[in-house]
């Protein structure tokens, strides 16, 4: 029943022709064609297969060893972004033709239009929707060593495509591969490609979250590369027969078999895997063995499985129906084939070969989930499909899962001897085929076979069809054991290399972008930074010299008003001349008294006035001083930085208050607390505070306002200790005459005089009125200078007055007790003022140093950051550059071994 494989491409039908079979894969079908011309030199076919297994395996852990690292990666240094390609906007392709159309500097006008518009797709990413850049779909190795861009180089003619390279954009990259094939991750939400809804991607996933669904899925796919090393190193071959219910599957293995051993029924049979094995592998014996679940199956092991005869089968696979479908048994059955091993499928003398009835596909959604799992396993799948139905939906489902690994899928289309139009049955199967498995649509000479398997259980009768099925599906698994145990392998691994390397290009092409803005945010911050590093010291010292010239001035400034409203008001003139403070009118003889009070409580009253004005005056210097250091801000803090928003009330300097003793409010301007008997005074020794005018021990009136006989006895008989500006404010005057008469009495009772010499001076006066004469003329001359003198001191008290309280009023606060103070009045208000200027220049630079502290610090952080990310883009753009290539080293291998 063998037959070469000439024989059978030459008795079977196919919808594609030899050559563009040869076309589309050239370097599989050349290496079918010289396994075919071997196919009776067993040694040459086996070496030839040894040695692809060997560069298999060795691709196969070369995969593995990529996929590690970059879940490593991906880990540790770099997470990894997840691509998508998107069809090109209108506006893409309008630009990408006319880029085409347009005549090279180097080839005529009338050259052919570029094919590279066809190929241009949309990159965006899964966390990043908003991201989006324009690459090239294309087949050469792109350079892994670009750090920036990646030029498009197509496998096109050498002239076209020096050209296009020249004037390719730099913002146009190459990517390998057109989408994923097994690290695809379903992202979708909602209704099937469903772009109008808001859930229909997952773009609120941080980029973390998407690199950990990649990892679980290469983590998924590491294992099974795991089994698919295990299917390469086992000499045995698996072969999977599996369809819709009521395919025919069982049917199909019983006439491989050429024996009635799977039940068979018009209704769903097979519930659980039945894998048929040669006898020859249990020492001849035809049995079945039940595998106990949760136990590894050893045949050497008798407490693995429970032993049954092959009667008992079709009870055995009806009680499993009423199991739970979690509980479904996996039966293994010893059958013996006497036919000759150029004949049988198990007894072939080559392999071990292994047949596995599955349930079917639509059965229900364990079941089916249980095949698709199942066919990881296995070697070679025989899909059974009716040719009543066709392929339903759980069948196309199945075959593109299984086209990720299996490029190669034996079909047997059963019950076609049934079919009334047998050729539109033909064209709708192959139709269907070529969309589900475009490579064996191409060989479907050997790989898709049209029979009717229950015919070929009859005894005596000739079955063509299924006799060349047998032998080409004998031919596929032991002949062609390249194209059905490794090429599964290498389809598998060809397509994850694909998905490797266009994650890794996308990548690339992220790190790139990352690379441009890592270098765009240096070349705009590390100037900012170092700008402000460079003026940091500078604007220290011009904060420092706006506060020392501020409170400088003020100082100055304070005292000099003061100073000139204390030495007018000791010429008995007011302080300062202001129209809200005048002197007051002179009330007669009679209200000398208050009229003395009056002028004393004036001339403090513009003492303070002049203390105000000084204060006015740091006002105004502070809030100049407030602007200056706000323009220092302006002027070094960079843009973005947040300026001071704090408004300077001027108003709000020397008003502050504190509660002094016994819980009682007192205004405060500067200076300490202190204490009068009871009553809290404020200023202290310094008289600062509340107001001259207001503290009861500078308003009291006394005798000495009226007449200061020490004043003028000091300035007449003194040692000359006075100032010459007091003696020189004095003019004789009857008053000045009679004060010093009375000062000269007022010694009388001093040391000055003793007893002695007033007894001397009673004699004298005695010794004058005894004198007739003098009697005469002293009466008159008596009375005279008495009412001349009287007369003359009521004229002169108005203008007296105010000198002599001026003179007392500055000396009280000049002085205190008659001691000179260790501080005077002028530089304690000075002192005082100066502090409250500082204290408020000092607040808004301690405000704009902080900000430009703060600025500078995140400057600092944000340029590390920056640079941080630059290094790690840079160390991701080499890394993946070397992923891409190796990947693509090992698929050109693999490709080699197909």
């Amino acid at each position: 029943m063998a037959q070469s494989q000439d024989s059978i491409r030459s008795g079977a039908s196919s919808p594609v022709s030899a050559a563009d079979s040869a076309a589309t894969s050239p370097t599989l079908s050349s290496f079918s064609d010289m396994l075919a011309e071997k196919q009776f030199k067993g040694d040459d076919v086996e070496e030839a297969y040894i040695e692809s297994k060997d560069r298999l395996v060795n691709a196969i852990d070369a995969t593995k060893s990529i996929l590690n690292s970059i879940r490593n990666f991906n880990k540790d240094d770099w997470v990894v972004r997840y691509p998508q390609l998107k069809e090109p906007t209108p506006e893409l392709e309008v630009a990408a033709s006319a880029e085409a159309d347009e005549p090279s500097e180097l080839t005529p006008a009338a050259s052919t239009p570029n094919p590279r518009k066809q190929q241009r797709r949309s990159l965006s990413f899964a966390d990043d929707p908003s991201f989006e850049a324009e690459v090239v779909i294309g087949t050469s190795k792109p350079s892994p060593k670009r750090s920036v861009s990646m030029p498009v180089i197509l496998d096109e003619p050498e002239a076209e495509s020096s050209n296009d390279t020249q004037k390719e954009d730099d913002s146009v990259r190459l990517l390998p591969a057109s989408d994923f094939n097994v690290l695809r991750l379903d992202l979708k939400l909602g209704a099937h490609n469903s772009s109008s809804s808001a859930a229909s991607l997952v773009s609120q996933l941080e980029k973390a979250s998407i690199a950990n669904l990649l990892d679980e899925r290469i983590a998924s796919s590491l294992t099974h590369i795991d089994k698919l090393r295990l299917r390469v190193e086992d000499t045995s071959s698996k072969v999977l027969v599996t369809g819709d219910l009521n395919a025919g599957k069982s049917t199909f293995v019983n006439a491989l078999l050429r024996r009635e051993v799977m039940p068979v029924d018009q209704q769903p049979c097979t519930t659980s895997f039945c894998e048929v094995h040669d006898a020859a592998e249990n020492n001849g014996v035809e049995e079945v063995h039940l595998l106990k679940e949760g136990v590894a199956y050893n045949l050497q092991d008798e407490s693995t499985f429970t032993r049954a005869s092959l009667e008992d089968l079709e009870d055995i696979v009806g009680d499993t129906e009423n199991k739970p479908v979690n509980q479904q048994l996996v039966v293994k059955l010893y059958l013996a084939d006497t036919r000759a091993p150029s004949e049988s499928l198990l007894n072939n003398g080559v392999v071990d070969i292994s047949l596995i009835d599955a349930p079917g596909l639509n059965r229900d959604s364990v079941k089916t989930t249980a095949v698709f799992a199942r066919q990881e396993e296995i070697d070679v799948v025989v899909f059974v499909v009716s040719a009543e139905n066709h392929f339903t939906l759980s069948a196309k489902e199945f075959l593109m899962n299984a086209s990720n690994e299996k490029a190669y899928i034996f079909i047997v289309v059963n019950k076609y001897a049934g079919i009334k139009h047998k050729e539109r049955c033909r064209r709708a199967v192959f139709d269907q085929i070529k969309q589900l498995s475009p490579a064996t649509y191409e060989d479907a000479e050997d790989l898709v076979h049209f029979v009717d398997s229950a015919a070929a259980l009859q005894p005596y009768t000739a079955n063509p069809a299924f006799d060349d099925l047998e032998s080409a599906l004998r031919s596929f698994v032991l002949v062609k054991r390249a194209k059905s145990k490794l090429q599964p392998v290498s389809t598998y691994l060809t397509n994850l290399l694909n998905d490797i390397e266009f994650l890794a290009r996308a990548n690339v092409i992220v790190a790139d972008m990352e690379v441009e803005r890592a270098l765009e945010d240096l070349a705009e911050k590390k100037p900012i930074l170092e700008k402000m590093k460079k003026s940091k010291e500078f604007l220290e010292l011009a904060i420092e010299q706006v506060e020392e010239d501020a409170t400088t001035k003020v100082s100055e400034t304070t005292k000099s008003m003061i100073s000139q409203a204390i030495e007018r008001v000791g010429q008995g003139k007011l302080g300062v001349d202001v129209s809200s403070i005048s002197m007051p009118a002179y009330p007669g003889l009679l209200g000398i008294w208050d009229y003395a009070r009056d002028v004393r409580r004036v001339l403090l009253a513009s003492v303070d006035e002049a203390v105000r004005m000084a204060e006015d005056e740091a006002r105004a210097v502070t809030k100049s001083g407030v602007e200056k250091v706000k323009e220092l801000g302006e002027e070094h803090l960079p843009a973005g930085v947040e300026r001071n928003t704090r408004v300077f009330m001027p108003e709000a300097m020397f008003s502050t208050r504190r509660k002094g003793a016994k819980g009682v409010k007192s205004r405060r301007s500067s200076g300490s607390y202190s204490h009068i008997g009871n009553a809290i005074v404020a200023g202290g020794l310094h008289g600062l505070g509340i107001g001259l005018a207001q503290r009861p021990d500078l308003t009291e009136t006394s005798f000495f306002d009226l007449f200061d006989v020490n004043h003028q006895f000091f300035v007449h008989f003194g040692d000359g200790k006075h100032s010459s500006e007091d003696a020189d404010a004095m003019t004789p005057s009857a008053l000045s005459v009679v004060s010093v008469g009375l000062g000269a009495l007022t010694m009388v009772g001093g040391q000055a005089l003793g007893a002695r010499a007033i007894l001397e001076s009673i004699v004298r006066v005695t010794d004058l009125l005894s004198n007739e004469s003098a009697r005469k003329w002293a009466a008159p001359i008596i009375g005279a200078v008495t009412l001349g003198a009287t007369a003359y001191l009521i004229l002169e008290l108005p203008s007296s007055i105010p000198r002599t309280v001026g003179r007392r009023v500055k000396a009280s606060i000049v002085r205190g007790d008659g001691s000179e103070l260790p501080v005077s009045f002028v530089d304690a208000h000075a002192t005082r003022v100066g502090k409250e200027t500082r204290k408020v220049l000092r607040l808004a630079g301690w405000d704009l140093r902080e900000r430009f502290r703060t600025s500078m610090d995140q400057r600092s952080k944000d340029v590390k950051s920056v640079e941080e990310a630059e290094m790690k883009a840079r160390k991701a753009q080499e890394w993946f550059g070397d992923v891409a290539v190796k990947a693509g080293d090992i698929k050109e291998g693999v490709t080699a071994t197909a």
